[in-house]
């Protein structure tokens, strides 16, 4: 009987543990989908949201100063700058939810740091 019971014991402390950590993962998911991230230039201002994209825009009138070159430089940038910083936002909420060390910790900020790089230091 006792084997029985053990095995009945682990079982919930296990099952328990499998829900914790799946209710930390939608917890997860729900702060990264509600990110977003700014970085500024010289002459624009750019905002993404969680999944990189370019959400805002602005572009300052000094602008007319550059070169049509230098421009679409300047925005890629500070474009790509926004997005780096994305990468530490997402490196927070993993560590205030499943933990920076868990597997899927690991997963979601490396998936981050594959597509948009590390936040320059």
């Amino acid at each position: 009987m006792r084997d029985i019971d053990a095995a009945d014991e682990w079982l919930e402390s296990w099952t328990a543990r499998i829900d914790a950590q799946a209710a930390r993962a939608a917890q997860l998911a729900q702060r990264v989908a509600g990110l977003s991230a700014q970085a500024r230039g010289h002459y624009a201002t750019v905002t993404v949201g969680a999944n990189g994209q370019v959400t805002s825009l602005s572009l300052d009138s000094q602008m007319y100063e550059l070169s049509p070159d230098e421009l679409s430089s300047e925005i890629l940038a500070v474009m790509r700058s926004a997005q780096r910083s994305l990468v530490t936002l997402v490196s927070d909420e993993v560590r205030d939810t499943v933990g920076a060390d868990s597997e899927t910790g690991r997963a979601v900020v490396d998936g981050f740091t594959s597509r948009f790089g590390e936040e320059d230091g």
